[in-house]
C-alpha cells in the first residue's frame, strides 16, 4: 500500500532500525528454549531515555534514563524474553562490552551501561528446565552478532513472542524524513492484545508501504474490537491450571532511534509519542497485564528538526514495526497460536 505517509516520507535502504547509521542489532536465540534475545549497539555511545506504560513492565537500569539522573548516554540496549531469568541477558552485553574497553569511565574503572527489558515467554510451548540461567550466554551472543543487517520476525527476543490471536515476533522499520533525518523502530510483539482486526486485517493497515506486512489493506468492515477475546491467555491459563486470572504475563517492548540530536528530555518526549504507535498497532495495549515500554535513542549524527516531527515519525514506524513482526513469525514445534500466513 502507498499512501499519503509514502509520498512524504519513504524507509530507509534496508527498512530496519540500523538505517540509523551507527547502529548494529544482534539476535541470538533457542528453538527448543522458544526464547532468545535482542541488543542494540551503537559505533559509539549514544543518548536514550524510556518510557513505561504498561501495568506490568521488568526492567534493569532504566532509573538512570530519567532525564534528572547523571549517566548521559549508554552503551546499548536490550531486549529479551526469559521475563526476571532475561534480565540477566544484559550482564552478557556487558561482558562484551567490557572485553573491548567501553563503558562510562570513573577514573581507571570502566563500567557498560546496558538497560534492558524482557517479556514474558515462560509458558509459550518452549523447554524452560533449565539448570544454569541461559539469558547471560544469550546477551553475550547477541552482542557478537550486532549487524547492519538481522532477520525478523521468529529470531532473537522475539523467538517465543505471542500476541493476542497470532504468534508475534521482533519486528523493525524505519524513515527518512524529508529534512534527511532517519527514525527507526525495534519492537517484540508479544501483547495481550491483538495486531488483528476481527476480520483479520492489521490495525496498523493505513501505516503501511509498499506493501511491507504483506499488502492486505484497512479492514473495509465497521468493528470495535468488542468484546474482546485474547487466545493467548486462555492458552497460558491452561497451562498454569489456572481458571480465573489471568497471568500478569504479556508485554511489547520497543527502541525507536533517530541520528538527529537529541538531549535526554528530547528522547524521552520522542518515547512518549511513539507510545501512540503501539496504540494504534494493538488492541488493547498499555493494560494491567502488559509491561509495554519504549526506549528512544538519538546518535547526535545531524541537525535536530521539529522534536514533534520526530516523535510522529516514530510512532508510525512502531505501528509498521509491529505488524512486520507479525508478518514475518514463522511456525515451530509446540507453538501455541498460528503464524498469520499459516
Amino acid at each position: 500500500m502507498v499512501g499519503a505517509v509514502s509520498k512524504t516520507m519513504q524507509p530507509g535502504p534496508r527498512n530496519l532500525i540500523t538505517d540509523v547509521a551507527g547502529l548494529r542489532v544482534g539476535n541470538a536465540d533457542d528453538t527448543a528454549l522458544k526464547s532468545g534475545t535482542t541488543v542494540l549497539v551503537g559505533d559509539a555511545p549514544f543518548v536514550a531515555s524510556v518510557d513505561v506504560m504498561g501495568g506490568a513492565p521488568g526492567t534493569r537500569e532504566t532509573e538512570l534514563l530519567d532525564p534528572q539522573r547523571t549517566v548521559g548516554e549508554v552503551d546499548a540496549l536490550v531486549l529479551s524474553g526469559g521475563s526476571a531469568f532475561g534480565l540477566d541477558a544484559p550482564s552478557g552485553v556487558t561482558d562484551g562490552l567490557r572485553a573491548q574497553g567501553r563503558g562510562f569511565q570513573l577514573g581507571p574503572a570502566v563500567i557498560p551501561i546496558v538497560p534492558g527489558a524482557i517479556v514474558f515467554d515462560l509458558l509459550n510451548g518452549g523447554d524452560k528446565g533449565w539448570d544454569e540461567n541461559p539469558y547471560r550466554t544469550l546477551g553475550r551472543h547477541a552482542f557478537d552478532n550486532a549487524s547492519e543487517n538481522f532477520k525478523l520476525g521468529s529470531h532473537g527476543a522475539g523467538k517465543g513472542a505471542v500476541t493476542g490471536n497470532l504468534k508475534g515476533g521482533l519486528g523493525s522499520a524505519s524513515i527518512v524524513l524529508p529534512c534527511g533525518a532517519t527514525v527507526g523502530a525495534l519492537v517484540v510483539a508479544n501483547p495481550i492484545g491483538n495486531t488483528v482486526t476481527p476480520n483479520g486485517l492489521f490495525h496498523a493497515a493505513p501505516f503501511e508501504i509498499d506493501a511491507e506486512f504483506g499488502g492486505l489493506g484497512p479492514d473495509p468492515k465497521p468493528h470495535g474490537c468488542l468484546p474482546f477475546h485474547s487466545e493467548k491467555v486462555a492458552q497460558m491459563m491452561a497451562i498454569a491450571a489456572q481458571t480465573t486470572t489471568p497471568p500478569l504475563a504479556n508485554t511489547t517492548i520497543a527502541i525507536v532511534a533517530t541520528d538527529a540530536t537529541l538531549t535526554k528530555a528530547q528522547c524521552k518526549r520522542m518515547a512518549v509519542m511513539a507510545q501512540d504507535g503501539l496504540g494504534r498497532a494493538i488492541m488493547p495495549a498499555h493494560s494491567p497485564m502488559d509491561g509495554d515500554l519504549i526506549f528512544a535513542v538519538s546518535t547526535s549524527n545531524c541537525a535536530s528538526p521539529d522534536l514533534a516531527g520526530l516523535g510522529h515519525a516514530a510512532a508510525m514506524c512502531l505501528s509498521r514495526a509491529i505488524a512486520r513482526a507479525v508478518w514475518e513469525a514463522t511456525p515451530e514445534p509446540n507453538d501455541l497460536l498460528p503464524c498469520i500466513r499459516t
